[in-house]
């Protein structure tokens, strides 16, 4: 539908918690369709409402085209893994900036799909962590606040010399 300016990091948007959808509608389904076109342009695997300065609980997700396309609304982890795993992460909002995060292995997530049905999947390895990361961006947890304050500091630091060579072209 239309690829839309994504909330760049340090916005206060990204540290509020998102309202849960209580309308499927047309306009639900734009803002899945603007998300999802707004994430490959990024490109990204993985964006959220807030993101794109909308304050719903509404997730897409595409590891790949052989997984397919994933929306999930009003999404919430009802169990996760003893087993932790590393994997590297990062934001369409905070882009060129990666650092490990250690989350569960894997998660069962109760989610609405877009005509309102509630649904339940587990997920394992990238799609749990996905998950996660995504979730917490719903509750108003930017991913660097799972880091320590060391790896926190260096991320912060290094996105900001990124912009400020962008600003410079």
């Amino acid at each position: 539908m239309a690829i839309r300016p994504i909330v760049r990091f340090p916005n206060q948007m990204l540290s509020r918690k998102a309202d849960s959808v209580t309308r499927f509608d047309a306009t639900l389904e734009a803002l899945a369709a603007d998300l999802l076109d707004t994430m490959r342009a990024a490109p990204g695997i993985g964006i959220t409402a807030p993101h794109i300065g909308v304050l719903q609980r509404v997730t897409v997700i595409e590891l790949d085209q052989e997984s397919g396309v994933r929306i999930y609304v009003n999404p919430e982890i009802v169990w996760h893994s003893t087993q932790l795993m590393k994997h590297a992460e990062g934001s369409v909002s905070m882009p060129g900036v990666t650092e490990d995060v250690e989350r569960p292995q894997a998660v069962r997530v109760r989610f609405q799909a877009l005509s309102g049905e509630t649904m339940e999947e587990e997920a394992e390895g990238l799609m749990a962590i996905c998950l996660q990361h995504e979730i917490d961006q719903l509750d108003g947890i930017f991913w660097t606040q799972r880091l320590s304050r060391l790896k926190r500091d260096r991320a912060i630091k290094k996105f900001e010399k990124l912009t400020r060579e962008q600003t410079r072209g």
